[in-house]
């Protein structure tokens, strides 16, 4: 039985392979600068919100500054994961420690799920007691929220495309902006109105943006966690591409797993009766799985017949 291993890595779409199937792969963006940047705004914003919002009587300001706490706790998961993927393997962690940022993801739905228990229990204690609101300040603080949000989500638009960790602080800090306009929006209906419901029903609204929001990260997560086929990668063509592939008789054994939020790992054993196609063979393989697919770190096992070792 002939082996033969090819291991493709690398987050910008390069290749590295030789003859001892082994890879180095490239370090993530570094966006340290912009989660410092992110996180002593949205602290700063924080405070303010949660001050002014109790001073007015807002709940919905309440409601936003405790969904902004969360953020923070967010940018920092997501920072010091993203600090700990770029650290180098060791004998203990030979993956590294890439895996961190799904034990980050899942650590912020739970935030997140904490979050929205403390404010929908202020929100309907709220709802069943009104108290005066000051729309003005609503529409202030919520205002320089907007500005905070949209500021901290443009630190990470570069990095969106490449790495997901970026992605979704991308995405959490521009929902936030949305969130803000809605408490503007609510400032407003109030000063015209002076309907006091309007606070608390936007609270609700609020809650229900950020309950979707950590419904989708948690599931993802725990699928992640899971070591689940990644969302954007289809098994089904993967085993097809491999059982098509010249000189291939059968493939199984076939893993695919996330490394990380934003590498994927993949195994297989390919009978081959033909024996050992070479080095070429493998490293075009390696390339196409990791351009075709989205799959970075590729192991190929070839077999001249299936052993029940394998699995018969």
């Amino acid at each position: 039985m002939g082996h033969a291993h090819s291991q493709a890595e690398g987050s910008h779409g390069h290749r590295h392979a030789d003859g001892h199937g082994h890879g180095h792969s490239h370090a993530p963006a570094d966006f340290g600068r912009a989660f410092a940047i992110g996180v002593v705004l949205n602290t700063a914003f924080v405070i303010v919100e949660a001050v002014y919002g109790y001073l007015s009587g807002s709940m919905a300001l309440v409601a936003d500054a405790g969904h902004n706490l969360s953020d923070v706790l967010a940018l920092l998961l997501a920072w010091g994961a993203s600090v700990a993927a770029r650290k180098p393997a060791s004998a203990r962690f030979t993956y590294g420690y890439k895996s961190s940022t799904i034990l980050a993801a899942l650590a912020n739905a739970l935030l997140l799920a904490i979050a929205i228990g403390a404010i929908l229990y202020e929100t309907v204690h709220r709802m069943i007691e009104p108290a005066p609101v000051e729309g003005m300040t609503m529409v202030i603080v919520a205002g320089i929220g907007i500005l905070i949000n949209t500021g901290t989500a443009l630190l990470f638009l570069k990095g969106r495309h490449d790495d997901l960790n970026i992605r979704g602080a991308f995405l959490h800090m521009a929902a936030d902006a949305l969130v803000s306009v809605g408490v503007v929006v609510a400032g407003i209906a109030i000063l015209m109105t002076g309907q006091l419901w309007i606070d608390p029903v936007t609270s609700l609204v609020i809650v229900a943006v950020i309950a979707w929001g950590t419904w989708e990260l948690a599931k993802d997560s725990i699928k992640l966690g899971l070591l689940a086929v990644p969302d954007n990668i289809d098994e089904a063509k993967v085993r097809a591409h491999l059982a098509g592939l010249s000189g291939v008789e059968a493939v199984h054994d076939l893993h695919i797993w996330p490394m990380s939020t934003t590498e994927t790992a993949l195994t297989a054993h390919l009978i081959m009766p033909g024996g050992h196609p070479g080095d070429a063979f493998l490293s075009a393989l390696a390339h196409d799985l990791e351009h075709d697919y989205g799959i970075g770190h590729a192991t190929i096992q070839v077999e001249q017949e299936r052993s029940c070792q394998s699995g018969c």
